[in-house]
């Protein structure tokens, strides 16, 4: 493979002519650009992104930070692969690249982003994982990156989000169950400070008020977003003096271990126990067929995708009605196990 040096010297001309030849300058004549572009595919030219990048004051990555640890993804996450997918379509437009920020669930999310955003290889920053009090919001804020979250916080500094309408799905599942007869209700809750956790929790609290019902605290089971979480939430909830009648599960990863923990205890979901969840790719096998509610991975990547461009000065023109905030809509796909 050549540097444009090499190229240079191969086709006996000048490292100016042939950067703007490369580039698509109008002051190179149409003879001089072809003997160039067909030089460089003939002799694997790979242009120097870290010198572009300083010219151009970009870098043409856009991160996106993760948390990750064998007990969250130790069992692959598909949520994400299908939300990348979405996202590089729009980010493939434009000769951007995704760039997946992994952060270890041992390390300190905070820390993390400092020595990423210190590092100055991105142009903009998709966060997940929002927490309560998230101060990464004001970190990228302060460095004036753009960014966009899948996700809210108590901490707001007027980024585009989208968020998963996890108040609708806390609604229509609480009617739902309450309606049926259900007075004793479950919900498995992400262990960790995670902002969907209370908003969900809250908006159950208000919906089953209507019905003259709570959910008690020793029945919000803190629980691993893994398949070991859902199997451990499982035994919890077999070991109870008064068992809930129903359970709702707020992670996808978390549902399949929730199904084999109750088989092992002799629980029916449907049966002995009403389950709603978050639809997986696995999910289709569970028998009886799980009540779950479903959403669009790669349509919500094309979305994010588009709210961070259109904050972006050299893409926002492409992307004028891109939705700056919304909260996700999911849809209750009917099964057999509530």
């Amino acid at each position: 493979m050549k540097g444009i040096r090499q190229l240079a010297e191969h086709l006996d001309i000048s490292i100016g002519t042939v950067s703007r030849a490369l580039n698509g300058k109008k002051d190179v004549n149409e003879e001089t650009r072809r003997r160039v572009l067909d030089a460089a595919e003939q002799l694997g030219y790979v242009a120097n992104q870290s010198g572009r990048a300083l010219r151009k004051g970009a870098t043409g990555v856009i991160g996106f930070m993760m948390q990750t640890g064998h007990e969250i993804t130790g069992h692959g996450d598909t949520f994400f692969m299908s939300v990348f997918d979405g996202v590089q379509t729009v980010f493939a437009r434009h000769g951007l690249d995704l760039v997946a920020l992994l952060c270890s669930s041992d390390e300190d999310p905070d820390a993390y982003l400092k020595r990423v955003v210190a590092r100055g290889f991105a142009d903009g920053m998709m966060l997940s994982a929002t927490r309560r009090i998230d101060h990464r919001f004001e970190l990228l804020d302060r460095r004036k990156i753009p960014f966009v979250t899948l996700g809210r916080s108590l901490i707001d500094v007027g980024q585009p989000w989208i968020d998963l309408d996890f108040e609708g799905m806390a609604e229509i599942t609480m009617h739902r169950l309450a309606g049926r007869g259900h007075r004793r209700i479950a919900l498995l809750r992400p262990v960790d400070d995670l902002n969907l956790g209370p908003v969900f929790l809250e908006k159950c609290r208000e919906t089953l008020a209507g019905y003259g019902l709570t959910i008690p605290d020793e029945l919000v089971i803190k629980a691993l977003p893994s398949e070991a979480g859902g199997y451990r939430a499982a035994q919890a909830i077999a070991a109870m003096a008064e068992r809930p009648s129903a359970v709702v599960v707020l992670n996808d990863g978390t549902v399949n271990g929730l199904y084999h923990g109750l088989d092992a205890a002799g629980l029916t979901p449907g049966k002995e126990i009403a389950v709603i969840g978050l639809h997986n790719p696995q999910a289709r096998y569970l028998s009886p067929r799980l009540t779950c509610f479903e959403l669009s991975l790669r349509d919500l990547g094309i979305a994010l995708a588009e709210s961070l461009l259109s904050t972006m000065p050299a893409y926002a023109a492409h992307y004028p009605d891109a939705v700056r905030r919304r909260l996700w809509p999911m849809r209750l796909s009917e099964g057999e196990s509530g």
